[in-house]
């Protein structure tokens, strides 16, 4: 038994030093099995993998920069208000107030300040006295170099006077009416302010308008009296036959509506155009005052009151044409006695000043002279064009 147990062991030993060992016998092992797998058995099935989903990868954004922009923009040096325009009156006043705030924009040394009072007259003091408020206001702190006033849509009421009550547009009525337009003017007059007084514009019922033609005659000449200037808004509202028009044209020619449906006030466009004749002679009062000095009317050495030229009627347009002219003015300052920079203007021919004579009218009495007045004829008359002058353009023929 032991024999043969040593004879094993020794068969088994000389079997690894042959085969080379273990790791031998698994390699052939390995190596017969894969033979025996590819020629006895079936080739594996291939793993189905299913498809992975394709990311979609976010496109790379470019953040662009942004560009440096050097802006160049102007210094704009800080202007002083230099002139004070106080705007009085009733509703349509603060309107107009709006459309000097517009027609002024461009002056940033002039400040519109509003001061109306919606619903006031003259008529009405226990409601609102105009010529105490006046008083009160030049009385005041408050700047003003020129005032604006414009009243009259809410006066047609009768005045009490004690226990009398006086109708609208009655001879005493006029008279109380009157003095209170006095009050107010004066009280201009006496602080050598100057005052536009504006007159009311047309309306659409037919007696108020009539009335205020007559109110708008008391302004003008109680205003002018005392050195004021009057100015008249009534042309720019109307049409060609004189009756009230709700619509016309703007200030920069487009036929625009100019007055609110009630047929009284006015719509923004009608408030700057009704703006565009105050403000001419608020310009024309600013460019005549001396450079930092006060708007004021000239006034007497003797007496310190406005002058005997300007309490007259049509003063200041007077006082303008004599400066124009050269002529000395007794009781201005220095500054306004100096001559103007420009002056009348003067034909370069030679000739002798141009009448101001109508064109129809100088084609009239052309016609009947020589060959001018049949030429005259033949154009105007007969509406037959004048033959054509080589190298006009009217000149249609053929070269030769």
């Amino acid at each position: 038994m032991r024999l043969r147990s040593f004879a094993m062991v020794l068969a088994a030993a000389c079997l690894l030093l042959l085969t080379g060992g273990p790791v031998s016998l698994a390699q052939q092992q390995t190596q017969q099995r894969s033979l025996f797998q590819m020629f006895w058995q079936l080739p594996a099935q291939p793993r189905t993998v299913a498809p992975q989903p394709r990311q979609r990868v976010a496109p790379v954004v470019r953040r662009r920069e942004a560009p440096v922009i050097v802006r160049d923009d102007p210094v704009i040096p800080k202007v002083d208000v230099s002139s004070h325009i106080v705007v009085m009156g009733d509703s349509l006043a603060n309107l107009l107030a709006n459309g000097l705030d517009d027609a002024l924009n461009n002056r940033p040394d002039v400040e519109v300040i509003h001061k109306a009072k919606p619903d006031s007259g003259l008529v009405r003091s226990d409601f609102y006295d105009w010529p105490k408020a006046v008083s009160d206001l030049l009385a005041s702190e408050q700047k003003i170099s020129i005032g604006v006033i414009l009243l009259g849509l809410n006066d047609r009421q009768p005045i009490r006077e004690g226990e009398t009550v006086h109708e609208p547009l009655s001879p005493r009525w006029l008279e109380l009416y009157r003095d209170r337009i006095d009050a107010i003017a004066n009280a201009f007059a006496g602080k050598r302010v100057p005052l536009i007084w504006v007159g009311a514009p047309p309306m659409q019922n037919g007696r108020l308008s009539a009335d205020l033609i007559t109110l708008n005659d008391l302004y003008r000449q109680r205003v002018e009296k005392a050195g004021g200037q009057y100015v008249d808004l009534w042309g720019g509202f109307v049409d060609a036959e004189n009756r009230y028009a709700a619509t016309g044209p703007d200030v920069s020619g487009q036929l625009v509506r100019l007055r609110l449906g009630d047929g009284i006030h006015f719509t923004a466009a009608g408030a700057r155009k009704a703006a565009h004749f105050v403000d001419l002679v608020i310009r024309r009062m600013i460019e005549a005052a001396p450079q930092g000095s006060v708007i004021a009317l000239p006034v007497s050495p003797e007496t310190g009151a406005p002058t005997a030229l300007e309490l007259q009627p049509g003063g200041i347009e007077r006082l303008i044409d004599q400066m124009v002219a050269g002529v000395p003015m007794i009781g201005l300052p220095a500054a306004l006695q100096a001559k103007p920079l420009a002056g009348p203007i003067q034909p370069l021919t030679g000739q002798g000043p141009i009448t101001e004579q109508p064109l129809l009218a100088s084609i009239t009495e052309a016609r009947g002279r020589g060959d001018a007045a049949l030429q005259l004829e033949r154009v105007f008359g007969q509406g037959i064009a004048p033959d054509p002058l080589p190298g006009r353009l009217d000149d249609y023929r053929w070269p030769r």
